[in-house]
């Protein structure tokens, strides 16, 4: 008899999950209702994909079994809103604004000086962390913008930066006027539709603008977007967040992938929103973190306009990167049922981002799934404040 030796065994290639109590697909045709619904369900991981959901009895062989005892699991979600490369924080002005200041956008300058100042490594680090603690949370795809730096080799910088950790990066100049053009922000202008946009169109799929009082008005957003869509940058817009304005409507006619806040809508708005195919993407850690009036999620809802949740991870107004607890802010504050807000965190994300291979758990999807400590998606919202992700899947791995 010959005896191998030295040899390697192939790691198992395919996974079952089975033993999930209730499986959120989001895809209608494998389930119940909007959410696909399955009960004492399965999923067959193959490498990095879905091949297969179904009843948990009639899962087919694999190489690996994982037993979920009776937990519920959802798609991973997709956050299609962070501003994750910056340094430091503004404690002070949270603590400040909590005993009565209100927010207003001129405090993104001490996070642009502690930006400019940072290494990279530091930059690189902060990130690192800042997504690792969103996947502990469930979220398996994220999108990063630039926006603290405001010159043109700090913002190429910041979007090198953030497409270490994703694909999906966001060049984000006109955040602010930059401090040095204080008295110029036509001259500004002009910089992020010239050399800066020449120095980051290489690094970035999207482009943003913060259309705001304070900001950048609705003619200025505009040249910045058209420039963008001219470098075959996709448009994104910070809109309506801190008053009525015209970002919503310049986001619908840009064709924008998604408006983003949409917290002061007229009707025009909402009707603009309905007809298009811009995503009405929600913030609510925003107006937790700065005690404002809260988007009209229902209103959205109803009219027909597709709505998406982010947590707006930023270190001003919305210092959180915990999809769970937005989901419980959307039924609580803003109309949402439970299947809605759920959807709104997993399809709605990757809807805002133009995706079909997330936020979804459905054969030739990407294996990014979420299993929760409840029995139930609607324990997210039931169950306020715990934390119920038990396990995550991102590309067909267990982390």
């Amino acid at each position: 008899m010959t005896t191998a030796t030295n040899a390697t065994t192939a790691p198992p290639t395919t996974t079952a999950i089975t033993g999930i109590a209730t499986l959120v697909t989001n895809d209608p045709s494998l389930g119940e209702g909007p959410l696909g619904l399955i009960q004492d369900a399965a999923v067959v991981i193959d490498g990095d994909r879905i091949a297969w959901v179904g009843e948990s009895s009639k899962a087919p062989a694999t190489d690996n079994r994982v037993d979920a005892g009776g937990r519920a699991a959802i798609p991973g979600f997709v956050d299609s809103h962070s501003h994750l490369v910056f340094a430091g924080d503004r404690t002070e002005e949270f603590n400040a604004r909590m005993s009565g200041r209100p927010y207003s956008a001129g405090g993104i300058r001490t996070t642009v000086a502690a930006t400019r100042a940072a290494s990279n490594n530091v930059l690189h680090a902060n990130v690192g962390r800042y997504v690792a603690e969103a996947r502990r949370q469930g979220t398996t795809t994220v999108e990063i913008k630039s926006g603290y730096g405001l010159t043109s080799q700090d913002e190429a910088r910041a979007l090198t930066i953030a497409g270490a950790h994703t694909d999906e990066v966001t060049f984000l100049g006109a955040h602010i006027v930059a401090p040095e053009f204080a008295d110029d922000p036509a001259g500004y202008v002009d910089l992020v539709t010239g050399p800066m946009l020449d120095a980051c169109a290489p690094h970035a799929r999207w482009i943003d603008v913060f259309c705001e009082r304070g900001a950048f008005d609705g003619d200025q957003a505009r040249a910045v977007l058209t420039a963008g869509k001219e470098r075959g940058l996709i448009p994104r817009v910070h809109a309506n967040q801190l008053s009525y304005g015209p970002g919503v409507r310049l986001a619908v006619e840009l064709g924008a992938a998604s408006a983003d806040h949409c917290t002061h809508l007229t009707e025009e708005d909402v009707d603009a929103l309905a007809q298009g195919e811009t995503v009405a993407t929600l913030l609510p850690g925003a107006e937790f973190s700065t005690r404002s009036t809260y988007p009209d999620a229902r209103r959205l809802l109803d009219a027909g306009v597709t709505v998406a949740l982010s947590p707006d991870c930023n270190p001003g107004s919305s210092f959180t990167s915990s999809m769970p607890f937005c989901v419980a802010l959307a039924v609580r504050e803003m109309g949402m049922t439970p299947d809605e807000a759920v959807w709104a965190a997993t399809a709605g994300g990757a809807r805002a981002l133009r995706r079909t291979d997330v936020g979804r758990v459905n054969p030739g999807a990407r294996a990014d799934l979420a299993l929760l400590d409840a029995p139930s998606h609607v324990h997210l919202a039931y169950r306020p404040g715990v934390p119920l992700v038990s396990a995550v899947w991102h590309e067909g791995t267990l982390i």
